[in-house]
């Protein structure tokens, strides 16, 4: 038997972990954890009457086409999000380092190379927008200018108080439009003012747990221009609007006429609890501190939040629907 000096095994070992490391570390700079926030293009197809059909016994089935359409664009948007937080991250790595947590991102730390990094978001870019032509060249156009957008966000706006913000939530905007071009369904005007009124409420819930962290003009340049009594009236104001507006919205004649519904104001409740719940995490009121990088990060790790958002859902299927329990 051969034996194998242990410098040469541990050199082994140690290559192969640098590999292993380097995957480990691409997986968490793309932020799969992040791509929850791609559910807004799915929200059109909850609100399309033909997203579930009569089955052969009578019973409501999912219709496949409908949602796979709706996957594909959703799936389309997380790739293209994911080349955006790597070339976020690729920008912001000087300020990234003096962050408290940002310090410990791939790209930060050293673990993933800036120029594998960029090979990445190239690939992820090319993809995304080759499955886009599938959906059509609406949804494609759509998903180009979310990129585009991102792009003029990453290297120049972000730097930019209020205008920052706005612009994160004209890509929610994006989002629920993309998800109405890839499934053939007609966005109302409600629901694009309750997408970028709710984006803004949690960007601004985003900058004002930022503000209140040390050496936060150093970790993002707009922070410099925002006070915390600024923010606190913008996320009152902006919460309010948000709440104010969807309930317009499941009043709206329009609205009951298309769900031959006039119960869609029961789930008002699920959207002010959501929005209080939300303004307790960015407080740190919410039973343990915020110990995330973000409000928006810790509230999907909140199960109060959670279980109000399941329950929402299965309220608004059901009264969309007209779900009815077997007798």
């Amino acid at each position: 038997m051969i034996a194998i000096p242990p410098d040469a095994s541990a050199a082994a070992e140690k290559a192969d972990k640098v590999p292993r490391g380097m995957v480990r570390g691409l997986v968490k700079t793309i932020r799969p954890h992040q791509w929850v926030k791609n559910v807004f293009v799915m929200a059109p197809m909850f609100f399309k009457k033909e997203l579930f059909v009569t089955g052969p016994g009578g019973d409501p089935a999912l219709n496949l086409r409908i949602a796979g359409w709706a996957l594909l664009a959703t799936l389309v948007f997380c790739l293209l999000a994911g080349a955006v937080y790597t070339i976020n991250d690729i920008v912001d790595v000087e300020a990234d380092r003096v962050h408290p947590v940002k310090r410990e991102r791939p790209i930060a730390s050293g673990l993933v190379a800036v120029n594998v990094a960029r090979t990445m978001a190239a690939v992820l870019v090319v993809v995304s927008l080759a499955l886009a032509t599938s959906l059509g060249w609406a949804f494609f156009a759509t998903a180009v200018i979310y990129f585009v957008e991102n792009l003029v966000y990453s290297f120049k706006l972000k730097k930019v108080a209020y205008l920052d913000v706005s612009f994160i939530a004209f890509g929610f905007v994006l989002r629920v439009v993309a998800g109405g071009f890839a499934t053939g369904v007609h966005v109302s005007y409600y629901m694009l003012a309750c997408t970028a009124l709710l984006a803004l409420f949690l960007g601004f819930g985003k900058r004002r747990h930022e503000l209140a962290l040390e050496n936060a003009g150093k970790q993002r340049a707009a922070l410099d221009s925002y006070t915390p009594r600024a923010l606190n009236v913008a996320l009152s104001l902006t919460g309010s609007a948000t709440a104010a507006t969807y309930l317009a919205y499941t009043l709206d004649p329009e609205t009951r006429a298309a769900f031959h519904s006039n119960y869609l104001w029961l789930t008002v409740p699920f959207a002010v609890f959501g929005i209080v719940r939300f303004l307790m995490l960015v407080a740190g009121r919410a039973g343990r501190g915020l110990r995330s990088e973000s409000p928006t990060q810790e509230m999907l790790r909140d199960v109060p939040f959670i279980l109000n958002l399941v329950a929402y859902g299965a309220v608004v299927v059901a009264i969309v629907y007209q779900l009815r329990p077997h007798a």
